[in-house]
């Protein structure tokens, strides 16, 4: 039976303790729709609460709360028991809460996510065994330095990590240590990129966390800065921390609304037409609003590099990904990729990352 997670956005005056009524009132009648309730978490300060429910589809777990206490959900989405659990830290009721009269739990679903990537600068047909051990360090410092921090990783692929936490000031304290964990020195052909936002698990989107996981994914990916942070973070941290304000240097970059606004519209754009060779600068800048010279301002800024170069190392980032499953031939991975010839792609290629693509193939 499918596992349903949803949103109940809670009128003024409602407490932990009335939904706690609720769930109870959805357990007396949860046979009679085929559901079953495994928990839920409510978040007295954001008004919200979330149900975790087995139901046969989505109607049945509306009609399960309209005939229990009438409060239908503002969002149901279909959920994997795993990735909750990892993102959340259960997926039944507390111990704490289990075999009281009235469970109420107070405990909020907010969470805030780390995306971590270590990234090569320069690629070569053969890893050295120095960079191989030291990048197997660094993966074993990630799981040690989550864990001291009460962080969850839930998604590891590669050399891409996402971690779940319910404080604001351990993941950002955990990002701080992980970045001091890189030895530059060491491994010069190496960088470590961070990105830190927060959010509640149902949004209008239907994956769990998908908004705030798709913001530090992007912190991490195309904003400049090594561990870049949204300023809804940084307001988080401050109230943690009795307004102690945050220490903004060249360690952590804060990325404030607007800005957010910004690159949340590059990235949805450049991921519709990054494919397309006859895509331009132009074109963003139409599709933005932005002027030639603002665009390139704000980009600079936000970004470091120019819309062109942007866009033509994204493109040279799809490129790698499918050089490295070895299904294509260079030509096909070039024209697929935008690029407007193969020895154009080439020469690209070999400017950013030191190699010629075709000397990753085995």
């Amino acid at each position: 039976m499918p596992l349903y997670l949803d949103l109940h956005e809670l009128p003024e005056g409602i407490t932990a303790a009335h939904v706690a009524e609720m769930h109870q009132a959805d357990l007396i009648i949860e046979h009679k729709f085929n559901c079953r309730g495994l928990t839920y978490w409510c978040d007295e300060k954001r008004k919200t609460a979330f149900c975790l429910i087995d139901a046969p589809n989505k109607q049945a777990l509306k009609d399960l709360h309209e005939h229990s206490h009438g409060a239908i959900p503002t969002r149901i989405i279909e959920v994997n028991d795993t990735i909750v659990e990892s993102f959340l830290g259960r997926i039944e009721d507390p111990e704490k809460s289990k075999n009281i009269s009235l469970n109420i739990i107070n405990e909020p679903a907010f969470r805030v996510l780390m995306v971590v990537k270590i990234k090569e600068k320069i690629l070569t047909t053969k890893k050295s065994k120095t960079l191989k051990a030291a990048v197997k360090d660094y993966n074993s410092a990630i799981n040690t330095l989550t864990s001291e921090h009460h962080g969850r990783i839930v998604k590891q692929e590669a050399n891409t990590y996402l971690m779940s936490f319910e404080s604001v000031t351990e993941a950002i304290s955990c990002g701080l240590n992980i970045q001091q964990s890189y030895n530059a020195e060491m491994t010069p052909s190496l960088e470590f990129k961070i990105g830190i936002s927060a959010g509640i698990p149902v949004t209008a989107k239907e994956g769990l966390f998908e908004d705030t996981i798709k913001t530090s994914d992007y912190l991490s990916d195309i904003v400049k800065g090594d561990l870049s942070i949204t300023a809804a973070v940084k307001d988080l941290f401050e109230a943690e921390n009795q307004n102690k304000p945050i220490s903004i240097n060249k360690t952590i970059y804060v990325l404030n609304n607007p800005d957010e606004a910004f690159i949340s519209e590059l990235v949805d754009y450049t991921e519709k037409i990054w494919s397309h060779p006859e895509i331009g600068v132009t074109d963003f800048e139409e599709n933005l609003g932005y002027s030639k010279s603002k665009l390139y301002r704000t980009m600079m800024n936000l970004v470091g590099k120019s819309p062109n170069v942007f866009l033509r190392e994204y493109r040279l980032s799809k490129a790698l990904e499918l050089l490295k499953k070895n299904r294509l031939n260079i030509s096909e991975i070039a024209y697929q990729t935008g690029f407007s010839s193969p020895a154009y792609f080439s020469k690209c290629f070999q400017k950013k990352y030191n190699i010629l693509p075709s000397s990753l193939y085995n």
